[in-house]
């Protein structure tokens, strides 16, 4: 008997060097799957507790019970003057514990107990993956694809599953079996599985931890990224901000030749990404914004937090780009609706007023990352709303699609 209470404390030493589940977490599974399985074995409706010693493996069982004036419950109470012959220090309101012998605790009962034991190791283990997923969130995580179901593509995280919703995935991206992929965690749910991991590749969060793998100068708290603007796939706008008057932060970003720029280029299957100097003047950031187009003029209405660009004639398609895309990025990297207009669009009342502004062509952004010029139509104004999610209004955004996905 002695022998096995070792054997019991060497499993449980074994289990917890090989899946990292706490000793204490695994000797209360056992002591709760003895009580289980003693209940369902004896049909008992008793209150049984079970104690193992964490020393020698010891095992003991016992009956507790309530000591009362009036018993209503026999299976729960035991009157005071039974109690006392017991333990004369016995009074109301005390417990009594009652050993139970283990001699006909039998092949049912420990197959019981290994079933419960079994269960709680596999829900100690799914905590342990949720605590250190959910410690992951708004990082990036690497996978195999394993399978693609009803257009939801499942990675394989090693510890865990990842599930890569539609309304996640990049409009350049397939996916194979055995494809690694790099994905943004969004969101770590708890179910009755498991956890399920939910990650995006459309997430502006992408972007930045990216650029943070790529460039040593943010990483090391040099350069800062202010802002992001993205349309997955396409195009992407990146603002950023040195604290070192000697690091030049877009050049940091760019790297030598564009190396550390192209490698996010390549990973993101060839999204444009222009990146631009983060400016706490709104006239100098709105310009820098609309890169890679020059700037003339910027006036801003505080009020309506517009802000109204005069480009020349020749640059007023590149400024409002393919569709309004590089006006409507603009927009949603500086948190300001932007309106444009060329030179001769001007009315006589808006050269007046434009004239004692200062001018901003010195603004425009020097860098962009395979950004070619816009086409289509030059409206006389193009409108780029203002449009700058939150990482938690994004965050929320991808729940709720998943949650349609799932559905």
């Amino acid at each position: 008997m002695a022998q096995d209470n070792l054997d019991l404390l060497g499993a449980i030493n074994e289990l917890e060097r090989e899946r990292g589940i706490n000793r204490e977490t695994l000797l209360e599974a056992v002591e709760a799957a003895l009580v289980s399985a003693y209940k369902r074995n004896y049909n008992s409706v008793e209150n049984v507790t079970a104690r193992i010693d964490r020393q020698t493996g010891q095992v003991e069982m016992f009956v507790v019970k309530r000591v009362v004036d009036d018993v209503l419950d026999p299976t729960q109470e035991i009157p005071v003057e039974e109690a006392v012959h017991i333990d004369p220090a016995y009074q109301a309101g005390d417990t009594v514990e009652f050993p139970v012998l283990l001699k006909d605790f039998g092949r049912i009962a420990a197959q019981t107990a290994k079933q419960v034991v079994v269960q709680r190791i596999r829900e100690a283990e799914r905590g342990l993956i949720y605590d250190e997923f959910a410690q992951r969130e708004g990082d990036i995580v690497t996978g195999l694809v394993q399978r693609i179901q009803n257009r939801n593509v499942f990675v394989d995280l090693g510890k865990t599953e990842a599930v890569l919703p539609p309304s996640e995935q990049m409009p350049a991206d397939g996916y194979a079996p055995g494809e690694r992929v790099r994905m943004y965690l969004v969101e770590v749910r708890r179910t009755t599985k498991g956890p399920q991991v939910i990650v995006s590749r459309t997430h502006p969060g992408l972007l930045k931890r990216l650029f943070e793998l790529e460039v040593p100068e943010i990483h090391e708290g040099l350069v800062e990224i202010k802002a992001i603007a993205r349309e997955a796939g396409t195009r992407s706008k990146l603002a950023v901000f040195s604290r070192d008057d000697h690091v030049d932060p877009v050049g940091a970003c760019v790297g030598h030749k564009g190396m550390r720029v192209q490698h996010v280029v390549s990973e993101l299957r060839g999204e444009k990404i222009d990146i631009v100097k983060w400016s706490p003047n709104p006239v100098e950031f709105v310009a820098q914004a609309l890169s890679p187009s020059k700037v003339s003029h910027v006036l801003l209405d505080e009020a309506e937090k517009v802000a109204r660009v005069v480009v020349p004639d020749f640059q007023l398609s590149l400024a409002i780009g393919r569709a309004g895309q590089n006006a409507r990025l603009a927009a949603k990297l500086t948190g300001w609706r932007i309106d444009i207009r060329s030179d001769t669009q001007l009315t006589d009342g808006e050269r007046a007023e434009l004239a004692a502004q200062p001018a901003a062509a010195s603004f425009a952004a020097p860098w962009s990352a395979g950004a070619g010029s816009g086409s289509g139509p030059a409206a006389p104004w193009a409108v780029g709303e203002a449009l700058a999610p939150a990482a938690d209004s994004r965050r929320q955004e991808v729940r709720e699609r998943a949650q349609g996905d799932d559905e």
